[in-house]
């Protein structure tokens, strides 16, 4: 248990890093494009076109780590109703659903990357970016909330067990 959690601890520094140096890099490009524009009449066209190829990348690798920190989207209507007991086997049901569709979701998008992987295509942009760099945050972020998943899970059970 201590080295998934280790792992997992590894995964979230690195996720979190990731997700600060591209929201730098977005920022920084939409700033020059604009200064660009200001200063010349015209700018670069890739400026703009960065941001939303980053986005994936953004978005899938912190699933995990911001389910982990309980920092996802939740409805909490029900919880104050239930039970310390309930409340637990609520926990264990959601991290149960996040692994089942952790792993459902990794599988496809591990299909979608070799696909576009294989197929060789490059976004129609200006910057040429193969269009399988993008789909691979996907199986990238759902093996690591798989990972998260199993971890929360197995604390979850630890915790029902001793409660």
């Amino acid at each position: 248990m201590n080295t998934l959690r280790a792992i997992n601890n590894f995964l979230a520094s690195i996720a979190m890093m990731l997700a600060m140096c591209i929201i730098f890099v977005m920022v920084a490009a939409l700033t020059l494009s604009a200064s660009t524009r200001f200063f010349t009449g015209s700018g670069f066209a890739w400026f703009i076109e960065l941001p939303p190829v980053l986005v994936s990348w953004l978005v899938f690798p912190l699933l995990g780590p911001l389910l982990k920190k309980g920092q996802h989207i939740q409805v909490d209507f029900l919880t104050p109703l239930l039970s310390i007991k309930s409340k637990k086997i609520l926990n264990l049901s959601v991290n149960l659903v996040a692994l089942i569709s952790a792993c459902i979701f990794f599988k496809a998008g591990l299909e979608a990357t070799q696909l576009y992987f294989n197929l060789g295509q490059m976004l129609d942009i200006e910057i040429s970016v193969p269009i399988w760099w993008m789909f691979l945050a996907f199986p990238v972020g759902f093996f690591i909330l798989g990972l998260v998943s199993i971890e929360l899970l197995i604390d979850n059970i630890l915790d029902l067990y001793k409660g």
